[in-house]
């Protein structure tokens, strides 16, 4: 990556672990050597709206922390029916990952979709595994670090397949 900065926003709805998902995004960022932003909106799926954060890094200095809609490069969404939501934030030539991208059958627990999904995204970001693992690590709880190293390696396996 170049000096630009990049803009992921992470969508879905409460309770699928938006909010956890952006956490280790940031911090595999910042592992990586990258200054990082991190915004999010949540509470809003009880009203007919979804859950989002917004994850903003480079190398240069990094402004905001909101990501302009019709600006991000990679647009993850967690929730099928929160696709078209999530997709005007998706600037043309940018990546929209769905859950689709992920065989159900290959997460020994279906909660662990958010870990998979950055899995399939760790794909399409220069951060070495090494960032990836350790992000994992501060930041899933022990018991269950094991299934969702898991469901992160059976992510990258998902988008090694898409790339291909």
């Amino acid at each position: 990556m170049d000096n630009r900065v990049v803009n992921v926003v992470i969508a879905g709805l409460g309770g699928q672990g938006v909010l956890l998902a952006s956490d280790i995004l940031a911090e595999a960022a910042l592992r990586a050597g990258y200054e990082v932003k991190k915004s999010e909106v949540h509470g809003m799926s009880q009203r007919g709206g979804f859950v989002a954060s917004d994850v903003r890094f480079g190398r240069a200095e990094v402004f905001s922390p909101m990501v302009p809609e019709g600006e991000a490069d990679f647009v993850v969404v967690l929730a099928e029916d929160q696709v078209d939501a999530a997709r005007p934030f998706l600037r043309p030539g940018g990546q929209l990952l769905t859950p689709d991208w992920i065989d159900g059958k290959a997460l020994s627990n279906r909660r662990t979709l958010n870990v998979a999904m950055l899995g399939a995204l760790s794909v399409s970001l220069d951060f070495a595994e090494a960032a990836w693992r350790e992000a994992l690590t501060k930041r899933v709880p022990g018991k269950y670090r094991d299934v969702n190293d898991k469901a992160f390696a059976a992510g990258r396996e998902a988008g090694l397949r898409r790339r291909d």
